[in-house]
């Protein structure tokens, strides 16, 4: 069975029990919130050792210095995306991310 995560931010979660597991024809998928970007490095490292994920994707609500710091902890051990918004989609992503600030 191959295994990926998605990490994303969920303030007030916890990575660990609040996990989203799907299995379906030999794929394993991992939905997992962070309750702060700043924890994710370490998180991405535990689902490569207790996990073995093969692939590792990102939310695009992380910014670029908290996805290189992820890139930078798994030492290139798997690939990491970091999803992108399209041009024409930032203002609304920039609306959401300025909502979302309030409520932390």
């Amino acid at each position: 069975m191959t295994t990926w995560a998605f990490l994303y931010g969920h303030p007030g979660t916890d990575p660990h029990t609040d996990r989203t597991v799907i299995e379906s024809d030999g794929l394993r998928t991992i939905l997992v919130p962070v309750p702060d970007e700043s924890q994710a490095p370490a998180i991405a490292v535990e689902l490569i050792e207790s996990d073995a994920i093969a692939l590792l994707e990102l939310c695009g609500g992380f910014g670029a210095v908290d996805a290189a710091r992820v890139i930078e902890a798994v030492h290139g051990r798997v690939p990491v995306g970091h999803i992108a918004y399209a041009l024409e989609s930032l203002e609304g992503a920039a609306r959401y991310k300025a909502a979302f600030a309030v409520r932390q």
